[in-house]
């Protein structure tokens, strides 16, 4: 083991004089407490560590310690629905132990699953093959994995049975003569991406229930997103929702760097939350991984990382996974303060240069790919952005719009509004929609693309007109301009704003929008139709059909949908009666 002496310290940074070799992004441990630390620099008899936990005590002539491998957590079934810290460590919130986190690399003590084998004696397995299905009590049905870095002969197999996470379920001969157990876990580097035999095509939306995202700027599964907003624009009551609603897998959810009574409220929140799919606690197909704004800054830095290598696993499984990370701003102030430390010029804003790449290597993460078991995976990737003052030209903003395919901007107007969820969609846009048009022409929307674009040019439209109504007045704007504005508003109301606490409205499903999207565009279109004979823009919106088009999202149920033909039916009728009300007077 390689051993090194502390000659210098400045908060998480410090420099040791070696006597031994060590090489970049190898996992040490400092001092008596043996603090967890990462090897960021080498130079001759000289090496400069990141200290991932809080070096009060630390002083000069101190160990440091190489492990020889570089900084890693382990990744077993155990996982799901556990909280953890940055570095994967148990957060205890029973208080039964300590409240705190105690320093060194504290791992979580291993749970027990039953083991149903899937491998046999004689069988090659390759890397990334599954030995065996794994149940909890509790939970979802997992797969037992060979690591990405191993592979061979099966000499002998576990038999069914109940068995802990350490131990031994698998013994393989690999082709040097060498042989390796396989337990239902495994350490993989936190900087590593795991490897997949290929990365497919990103063409099946992941599907929110926001009717905003799915239907306007949808995301792919395997896709990436910003979610830039100011203070109170509700990024993290939007991250909740998507993480009930999305038709993932799997949830992980990294609150990176976040303020302390907000993580409070998430941690106390999403285990109370109900999953919809079954009915049982959504923190069972879950990950938490806290990190306060009050805990070592370095560490904060590592939890996107850890947070995204906890992804890939279970992306490896076969599944579909989300991972939410709010916020990536606090974490590039991670980066920015500890760059600061280490002497190095400063970017813009002063960012490190390398400000631009870390946030290229994370969001690559994100995929559809063939695992190297054969099965279909995928990750997505969703980061929020707190840009200071809501400004989207600062640096973090700038360049996370390189790297993501859709962009959710929060406005802070409209979440003073209260309108939810309060994204700007002329400020938003996604990338992914022409690869996803086929999948709603499947749905049985064969004009979601012609829809979603008169949509947004209608908002766009009633952007320009609000400005010159506040000048004119409403009452001055010519009668198609009116009607533009009163679309707008119904548009607004019944399809873009969506109450999280509404039973009804909570989520709403790709078969539901597709018809409200239809309704709301046939609304258009007998409107025009209408005022170009002559019918007065106030008479359209006093009809009671205009209230019934406003409050069909809260009113109709997902199981209530002949009451959409109901709703059509009304439709149609009010603008006949309308016209034939206008051919009596003439």
């Amino acid at each position: 083991m390689s051993e090194a002496a502390i000659s210098w310290i400045s908060g998480p940074v410090l420099h040791a004089r070696v006597s031994g070799a060590f090489h970049v992004n190898e996992a040490v441990l400092v001092g008596p407490r043996h603090l967890l630390g990462e090897v960021i620099h080498l130079e001759r008899d000289n090496i400069v560590v990141q200290v991932y936990e809080d070096t009060s005590g630390l002083r000069p002539g101190d160990a440091v310690s190489g492990r020889g491998t570089p900084l890693s957590v382990r990744l077993g079934p155990g996982l799901l629905g556990g909280i953890y810290d940055g570095l994967l460590r148990p957060l205890a919130l029973d208080h039964a132990a300590s409240p705190y986190v105690q320093p060194g690399m504290v791992e979580a003590p291993p749970k027990r699953f039953r083991f149903t084998p899937l491998a046999e004696v004689g069988q090659q397995l390759s890397a990334g093959a599954s030995v065996g299905r794994l149940q909890a009590e509790v939970g979802k049905a997992q797969l037992c994995l060979v690591p990405p870095d191993a592979g061979g002969e099966v000499v002998s197999v576990a038999a069914p049975g109940e068995y802990a996470e350490d131990q031994t379920v698998c013994t393989l001969l690999a082709a040097d003569g060498n042989r390796r157990d396989i337990t239902m876990s495994h350490p993989w580097g936190v900087r590593r991406p795991r490897p997949v035999t290929e990365r497919l095509t990103a063409d099946r939306p992941m599907v929110t229930g926001q009717r905003i995202l799915d239907a306007l700027f949808p995301i792919a599964r395997g896709g990436k997103a910003a979610l830039p907003g100011g203070f109170g624009t509700g990024k993290t009551i939007l991250q909740e929702s998507l993480a009930k609603w999305c038709d993932a897998d799997v949830i992980i959810y990294v609150g990176c760097g976040e303020r302390g009574n907000e993580m409070a409220g998430v941690l106390h929140e999403f285990p109370e939350l109900e999953d919809p799919r079954s009915g049982r606690p959504l923190m069972e197909r879950t990950v938490i991984i806290a990190n306060t704004s009050n805990m070592p800054v370095a560490a904060r830095e590592a939890s996107i990382y850890t947070g995204v290598t906890v992804a890939e696993y279970f992306r490896d499984q076969g599944m579909h996974v989300a991972l939410m990370a709010d916020s990536t701003s606090r974490w590039a102030e991670a980066l920015r303060e500890v760059s600061g430390r280490l002497g190095e010029l400063p970017g813009e804003a002063g960012y490190p240069a390398y400000l631009s790449s870390r946030l290229a290597a994370f969001y690559e993460r994100a995929a559809r790919v063939r695992t190297l078991g054969g099965s279909e995976g995928s990750l997505t990737i969703i980061g929020a952005v707190s840009p200071p003052s809501g400004d989207f030209s600062e640096p973090v903003t700038t360049h996370t719009k390189r790297y993501v395919r859709c962009f959710w901007a929060l406005d802070q107007g409209r979440a003073q509004a209260r309108f939810y969820p309060a994204i700007h969609p002329l400020q938003s846009y996604s990338e992914d929609t022409p690869r996803l048009a086929p999948w709603w022409q499947a749905q049985g929307n064969p004009h979601w693309s012609e829809q979603r674009r008169r949509f947004l040019t209608l908002l766009e439209q009633q952007a320009h007109l609000e400005r010159m109504a506040r000048i004119v007045g409403k009452d001055a704007l010519p009668p198609r301009q009116q009607l533009i504005l009163l679309s707008a508003d119904l548009l607004n109301d019944a399809f873009l704003r969506q109450s999280a606490f509404a039973p009804n409205d909570a989520y709403c499903s790709p078969a539901r929008q597709t018809v409200m999207m239809r309704l709301l565009a046939r609304f258009i279109d007998l409107a025009e139709r209408a005022v170009a004979t002559g019918v007065a823009v106030d008479d359209i919106g006093n009809q009671p059909v205009v209230r019934r088009l406003r409050r069909m999202a809260e009113d109709i149920a997902e199981d209530e949908m002949q009451r959409f033909d109901e709703l059509a039916q009304a439709l149609e009728s009010t603008f006949s009666s309308l016209s034939e009300e206008l051919a009596h007077e003439g």
